[in-house]
């Protein structure tokens, strides 16, 4: 095949296909009539001599052969833009992005913290920071949407790269006048007495949490659930009862004297981890590495007080 022949117009319609699953949206995305993608992505399999989807009843699923394809345009584009951001840079213009998707947990402060570090020593950088799910931070990472993913126990995809891993416990945060304030780690058992406030099922740290009570055989109740977790991190600063979360979720916090992080002695509340992830096979712009080295030196600079 000569890939000269894969113009860059029936690309950007394969990936809108990729994206939404279908002709029709992508259609109405690109505001281009469905025959013309079709033809387009025909085309394409013509050239590459595969197909390039698999018709699924819930629309269209990109095949092996597709996947490739995909993988490859979109490395090849975030190719062509560190190459555009490093000759910028040779000009003295220093433009550059880099791009975040990240967990709640890791955006309400710890990446804030990273971001103001960082841009004290890029200041020609601009920064973005998108909060999703787990599995839509892994998306956009593997899609070539952002730069740089920050999730934790994400399901591995061949097409992202873990750029580092680090441990993070789930602890108990209480405020500084709560009874339990002053011990340095606490049991399941301990907990059941003071009101709970708890994230949605779908989380990492109620899943572990309802483990653990389930393999201890003890009944917590929350009070108050929510899926933002800011709001249930200020529920315990103001003295509403006991929330659940990762030390590095509230390390850099400036009202340190207002709570104390306290470690919960249980085995599946250990078994969760934060990860920092980037596309397999591409050459960071030298800003996004730099990121990503400021990053990974955070992850093992733990700051844990238990009173």
């Amino acid at each position: 095949m000569d890939t000269r022949s894969l113009q860059e117009t029936a690309l950007r319609y394969f990936l809108e296909v990729v994206k939404h699953g279908s002709i029709n949206r992508a259609s109405a995305q690109l505001n281009v009539a469905p025959s013309a993608i079709s033809r387009q992505i025909s085309r394409l399999e013509e050239e590459l001599g595969a197909r390039l989807f698999e018709r699924r009843a819930k629309g269209m699923v990109p095949s092996g052969a597709g996947e490739l394809l995909a993988t490859h345009v979109r490395r090849e584009r975030l190719e062509a833009q560190r190459l555009m951001e490093e000759i910028a840079a040779l000009e003295a213009r220093q433009i550059g992005r880099v791009r975040l998707a990240s967990v709640e947990g890791m955006a309400i402060d710890f990446l804030p913290h990273l971001v103001r570090l960082f841009l004290a020593d890029h200041p020609g950088v601009n920064v973005d920071l998108n909060s999703c799910a787990v599995e839509e931070v892994t998306r956009l990472v593997s899609e070539g949407e952002v730069d740089i993913g920050f999730t934790n126990n994400h399901r591995p995809r061949r097409e992202v790269r873990v750029e580092a891993r680090a441990a993070a416990p789930i602890h108990a945060l209480v405020a500084h006048d709560h009874p339990l304030a002053g011990r340095e780690r606490l049991a399941l058992s301990d907990i059941v007495a003071y009101p709970l406030a708890l994230p949605h099922g779908h989380t990492s740290v109620r899943q572990l949490f309802d483990l653990a009570c389930a393999r201890q055989g003890v009944l917590l109740e929350p009070v108050f659930t929510s899926n933002y977790l800011n709001a249930l991190i200020h529920f315990a600063l103001d003295g509403g009862g006991i929330a659940l979360c990762a030390e590095l979720t509230v390390r850099h916090r400036t009202d340190a004297e207002r709570y104390r992080v306290i470690p919960i002695d249980e085995t599946e509340l250990g078994a969760r981890f934060i990860e920092i992830l980037t596309l397999a096979g591409r050459t960071l712009p030298a800003g996004v590495a730099a990121f990503v080295e400021l990053a990974r030196s955070s992850f093992s600079v733990a700051a844990p007080r238990a009173g």
